[in-house]
């Protein structure tokens, strides 16, 4: 797993089609608020960081960097390098996100 950022500031994360909102800290993997909007994500691996599933959509604002970690794990398992894989990411602003299967 990534290590947070540190940062307790308050996001609104917004999921398009379904327009679910949450708010998260910085703290919180988007893995998670994508669960805590009830909406399904992909993931074989727990959300350990190791299957590459739970690919997404950044449509706007902005997410931490991706990480060695994240490039190797996207390029292993043939990912599209413009979805980050929500396990290892955090919300540095508001954002909406969506996948190809909401």
């Amino acid at each position: 797993m990534a290590h947070p950022p540190l940062d307790s500031t308050v996001k609104r994360v917004r999921f398009i089609p379904s327009n679910i909102e949450v708010e998260v800290d910085g703290n919180t993997e988007i893995f998670d608020a994508i669960q805590s909007a009830d909406l399904p994500i992909a993931s074989s691996c727990g959300a350990q960081g190791a299957c590459g599933k739970c690919g997404v959509r950044i449509l706007s604002g902005s997410v931490s960097e991706h990480t060695p970690r994240e490039v190797r794990l996207k390029k292993a398992n043939r990912v599209d390098p413009n979805l980050r894989l929500s396990c290892l990411i955090y919300a540095e602003s508001d954002l909406i996100i969506t996948t190809d299967y909401w």
